[in-house]
């Protein structure tokens, strides 16, 4: 009788965090002024690359040197406007999609102190700045690019449960499956098109959407993975344990890392 009931009472815990996260997360897109804003992409910034130091086992002293340099240096870049650049985010762009598909294929270890560091802003920094960029663009727009990713690591779930019979990477993710993968993208796709029918797009306007959504996809994907990948060689279940039923913060955004930095480029560069 105890493992029924431990399994309800995690279910019961992950639910309630994840309504919580969804809750704080309208209430500040919507209504948070913009230096409140800032001061919570900061703070996000900064838990994360606690987690990303103890992940990587920097060490006390390391690690809250990688903490406090990371939150600093995010707030001066977003002083500087650095976000409204599509520079900010050309390096991001790279590093998922040349340098992680192959640092998965190869099984690369994780980098020692220094080059941990460096690999820690590249993750965390662009996501930081494009949560300031597309929210200034409008709260629909990051909501929307946020979505992408929660849309699609709901879907793969459900679909992976009910259909998933061939693993998709095996070595690095066993629970995830290609039908799950499939079933995502098949999702994200019909998420694209009900919001091109939401705002009347024509017909350009839809293909370049769902072109869009499916590069996201991809990349949320890839997020996923190297999360997976990271903790797999570190050792570990979760990234942490800030959010009960979910494990640490970068348990829940690994896929949008590498998805808010491209959305924020894929809009500089239609818009720009």
């Amino acid at each position: 009788m105890a493992a029924p009931a431990n399994s309800s009472s995690g279910t019961s815990r992950r639910v309630v965090t994840g309504l919580g996260l969804l809750v704080a997360l309208l209430l500040a897109v919507f209504a948070a002024p913009a230096p409140l804003w800032l001061g919570l992409v900061v703070l996000f910034l900064a838990a994360a690359a606690w987690e990303w130091a103890r992940l990587l086992k920097f060490g006390p002293v390391f690690g809250h040197l990688f903490v406090g340099f990371t939150a600093i240096l995010g707030t001066a870049l977003a002083m500087s406007q650095v976000q409204f650049l599509p520079q900010a985010y050309l390096a991001s762009l790279g590093f998922w999609l040349l340098l992680v598909p192959l640092w998965l294929a190869r099984a690369w270890p994780l980098p020692g102190r220094i080059l941990g560091w460096l690999l820690g802003w590249l993750l965390l920094l662009p996501a930081g700045l494009a949560l300031l960029y597309l929210r200034e663009q409008g709260a629909g727009l990051l909501l929307g690019a946020i979505a992408i990713s929660a849309v699609a690591d709901s879907a793969a779930y459900f679909a992976g449960r009910a259909f998933g019979r061939h693993k998709l990477a095996p070595r690095i993710s066993p629970g995830k499956t290609w039908e799950g993968a499939i079933g995502a993208g098949i999702t994200v796709s019909l998420f694209a098109l009900l919001v091109g029918w939401y705002y009347a797009c024509d017909s350009q306007c839809l293909l370049s959407l769902i072109a869009a959504s499916g590069l996201l996809f991809a990349l949320s994907i890839e997020g996923d993975l190297f999360e997976s990948w990271c903790k797999r060689v570190a050792g570990v279940k979760d990234s942490g344990n800030l959010l009960p039923g979910h494990g640490g913060l970068l348990d829940r955004v690994d896929s949008h890392l590498a998805v808010l930095p491209i959305a924020a480029l894929l809009w500089l560069w239609l818009h720009g």
